[in-house]
């Protein structure tokens, strides 16, 4: 019998879980397409986020985040770019890497408080994007001095409709997952 004190416990199972989708996000974060209006390059990121709060809690899918946020804040070339270090997170597109914290919470909770159905899922990662976008405009706006208006237009309009597209995306092919997954455990 399983008890909630069996089913919290971090299991090998759970780590390899964490570990196979932070190392997801360290392939697939760096290849990132730089676009002339703008100092923060169109990524990936935020895709294997949606994807990862399908396989794991929303809880997991946080501590993946982190712990791929630590390995680039130490240096290696897992952010946009094949960069890495600390001065990442202190230039243009380090509110948009805090940001994500709080996205993968709101798009985790929204994804698994409500057994994945399509509306709460979808609404999470709106909302989670939502709060990332603000997260990274305020930093870039401050970083290049200009208004947090100023900062939307070169910070999210041009993201929209990609980071539409990932929704969808994660929309389709995390459930796909979550459930092939789901039948070899």
């Amino acid at each position: 019998m399983e008890t909630s004190t069996t089913k919290s416990a971090f299991t090998t199972k759970r780590m390899v879980e964490i570990a196979l989708i932070t190392a997801v996000i360290c392939i697939l974060a760096p290849f990132a397409i730089p676009i002339p209006v703008s100092p923060v390059p169109i990524s990936l990121t935020n895709l294997v986020i949606y994807i990862a709060v399908f396989i794991l809690s929303w809880n997991d899918a946080l501590f993946s985040y982190i712990i791929y946020l630590l390995l680039g804040i130490a240096g290696l070339p897992v952010f946009s770019g094949f960069t890495g270090g600390l001065e990442k997170l202190a230039g243009p597109t380090g509110g948009y890497l805090i940001g994500f914290i709080f996205m993968t919470i709101i798009a985790g909770i929204g994804t698994n408080k409500f057994g994945g159905k399509k509306l709460p899922a979808v609404l999470g990662m709106v909302l989670g994007l939502a709060v990332a976008y603000i997260f990274g405009t305020a930093w870039l706006a401050y970083q290049m001095h200009i208004s947090f208006m100023a900062g939307l237009s070169v910070g999210v309009l041009p993201y929209l409709a990609g980071d539409a597209v990932k929704i969808i995306i994660a929309m389709i092919v995390g459930p796909i997952l979550r459930s092939r997954l789901s039948a070899i455990n």
